[in-house]
């Protein structure tokens, strides 16, 4: 077992992790001074913080509200800018640990589906997960409400990076949920906010460094791994 990168995955994964929690949250109108108020241009059905580049619509709109919800409950106890880093950290450290048992479970079979949700099990860019049609998952994952059902729709017909991201984050959320049935203390219900800043995809960064940079076997226990 290479502890040295296993190490330095674990620093540099947070650090990434952390910065891109913070540029999420950016684009939502919050960062470490306080929130934004939404641009007049938006409307009860699409909301703008940043520019009319980043719109904000669907559940998302009522995730941004429990954002900063919590982030004025945190903020009685102390000041905006600690509640901010704080939370911050507890996205990052949740997601990360959610990673990392994904990965334990999908090399050792474990999953309920025995689906890949990292990784692809025929070396193909894409996890295996990316490659099922709602069907296949729904006795996995659940049924799919009608805006996951547009999200994979928009996907099959565009194939661009941004549709293609946002089926994986949504599709590795509903994973992460699906085990909160089985595994509760491992797979806590995920809160509306962190489904809101999970933004890692699986063709470069965090995923990839972790497929890519630690051996599977050191997560596969017929090898010794733990």
């Amino acid at each position: 077992m290479d502890k040295t990168a296993i190490k330095k995955f674990a620093i540099e994964s947070r650090q990434k992790l952390i910065a891109a929690i913070k540029l999420q949250m950016n684009v939502l109108g919050i960062d470490e001074e306080g929130i934004s108020e939404k641009l007049e241009t938006s409307t009860s059905e699409i909301e703008y913080y940043v520019d009319d580049r980043n719109p904000i619509t669907g559940s998302n709109i009522v995730k941004r509200q429990r954002l900063v919800a919590e982030l004025k409950e945190r903020e009685k106890s102390t000041d905006f800018e600690t509640a901010f880093e704080d939370l911050v950290e507890e996205v990052a450290y949740t997601w990360f640990n959610r990673l990392i048992a994904i990965r334990f479970m999908e090399v050792n079979g474990y999953l309920p589906s025995h689906i890949r949700v990292l990784s692809s099990s025929a070396n193909r860019n894409e996890p295996d997960i990316m490659m099922q049609s709602v069907a296949d998952l729904v006795p996995y994952l659940g049924a799919f409400n009608n805006e996951e059902e547009q999200i994979m729709d928009r996907a099959s017909e565009s194939e661009a990076t941004g549709d293609m991201d946002n089926k994986y984050r949504m599709l590795f959320i509903k994973q992460v949920n699906a085990l909160n049935e089985n595994l509760p203390y491992l797979f806590e219900k995920t809160n509306d906010y962190a489904e809101l800043l999970f933004t890692p995809n699986y063709h470069d960064g965090v995923i990839q460094h972790l497929i890519h940079d630690i051996s599977e076997a050191d997560f596969d226990v017929n090898q010794g791994g733990q």
